[in-house]
């Protein structure tokens, strides 16, 4: 049946619970930056650029976080990270409230290196959970998960802000994210498989064994699908606020994060290795001429439906990529890199769009960060290839649990 690999992945022990609280935990995660950038506004009554400023201090502190809280979970386990990350959460936004803008900025930038990991504790888990052969289904609910927190989540966080107050949001999104810590806490989903040793045995893994040019070119076309994605975020509402339509920004927003929906139920369903390289590239090829679309609303919604289609499964790809490309032994930092990639790609995307859309005009934002997404893909093609040529990889004893071709289609 159309349906059997994603039953077969929720039937494994453990994962349906772990995709429910997923969906759960995700979505006060998802408020941050927005509640934190109406508070600046509204609140403090600074300027966009104040508030774009302390995001960016979030966004810095996670994205070298990350990996860092990845290691330790390798080594010390799950649970004492996930109680100092979710102590330090509270510390920071149960305080924000009360601080100037300075020392929000500071606060912000901490905050950031100690948030709480659920994303890339959740793709961990998926890889101690799920065998290489099953992960592709399982990576694909992930990611449909990830796109309806992204589509609760800033709606809530606006309705808040606007309906009660900026500073009130403050402390919803602090005690959601506190809540979802200590869900994880309760639930504490395994990091490593069950024919995995349960802690640190002996020396980690030598960087140089598991962060080889694969991985790190992974990890760059990772930081090209996210880079897409936050630049077209920009040029939709660019685009539209051209044409005097931005009301319906929400409509075309909406209808983009359905197609990706769509896309990636699609893509669990697929049965031959996928390549992560060329849904990227296709994603960035197919965003170059949705400015062609014109600039009504239902015209652009259109434009973006192929694009859309390949959003989540990009995502799913690549996490399913990492989970096979490292031991188990260093999974958490690899996925904490993956999620550093991703925070990279979401933070420049969006001023590069705006960039070029000031220089310009609102149709060559798609152009251009289609262009520059297709570009990076091309160049880790190039890469791998003439990897391919000069040490090609041995071959794996079993083709079901091959991560999947880098290359070809």
């Amino acid at each position: 049946m159309m349906l059997t690999p994603y039953r077969d992945a929720l039937a494994l022990p453990g994962v349906r619970s772990l995709m429910l609280l997923a969906l759960l935990v995700r979505i006060p995660k998802t408020m941050t930056l927005l509640a934190l950038t109406l508070y600046v506004v509204e609140h403090l009554g600074h300027g966009y650029a104040a508030a774009g400023l302390a995001g960016a201090a979030m966004t810095i502190g996670a994205a070298l976080g990350a990996p860092v809280l990845g290691r330790l979970v390798d080594r010390r386990g799950l649970r004492p990270v996930l109680a100092l990350t979710t102590v330090a959460e509270a510390a920071f936004w149960f305080a924000a409230p009360l601080m100037p803008y300075p020392v929000l900025l500071v606060g912000a930038l901490l905050g950031g290196l100690l948030t709480l990991p659920v994303f890339s504790v959740v793709r961990q888990s998926i890889a101690a959970l799920v065998p290489e052969d099953r992960r592709r289904p399982a990576y694909a609910l992930d990611s449909m998960a990830v796109e309806l927190s992204f589509m609760v989540g800033p709606a809530v966080a606006v309705l808040l802000a606007t309906g009660v107050s900026p500073r009130a949001t403050l402390l919803v999104v602090g005690g959601g994210i506190v809540l979802s810590g200590l869900a994880l806490l309760w639930l504490d989903p395994p990091t490593r498989g069950a024919g995995e040793p349960a802690g640190a045995v002996g020396p980690p893994p030598s960087r140089r064994d598991w962060l080889t040019s694969r991985l790190v070119g992974l990890l760059a076309v990772t930081s090209a699908a996210t880079l897409v994605l936050a630049g077209t975020d920009v040029a939709v509402v660019a685009v539209l606020r051209a044409a005097d339509q931005v009301h319906w920004t929400g409509v075309v927003l909406g209808l983009w994060a359905v197609c990706s929906l769509v896309g990636g139920f699609a893509y669990g369903l697929v049965t031959r290795p996928v390549s992560p390289l060329a849904i990227v590239m296709l994603l960035g090829i197919c965003t170059i001429p949705v400015g062609l679309g014109g600039a009504q609303w239902w015209s652009l919604g259109l434009a973006l439906l192929p694009a859309g289609l390949l959003c989540a499964p990009a995502l799913a790809a690549t996490s399913n990529a990492v989970s096979q490309l490292v031991p188990s032994g260093v999974r958490g930092e690899a996925m904490g890199l993956q999620n550093s990639a991703i925070t990279f790609g979401l933070a420049l995307g969006a001023p590069l769009t705006g960039a070029v859309i000031d220089a310009s005009a609102p149709v060559w934002g798609f152009a251009a960060i289609g262009l520059v997404g297709t570009l990076l893909g091309l160049a880790f093609l190039l890469v791998e290839s003439r990897r391919r040529r000069t040490a090609p990889d041995a071959p794996s004893p079993d083709p079901r649990h091959a991560p999947g071709p880098m290359v070809s289609p």
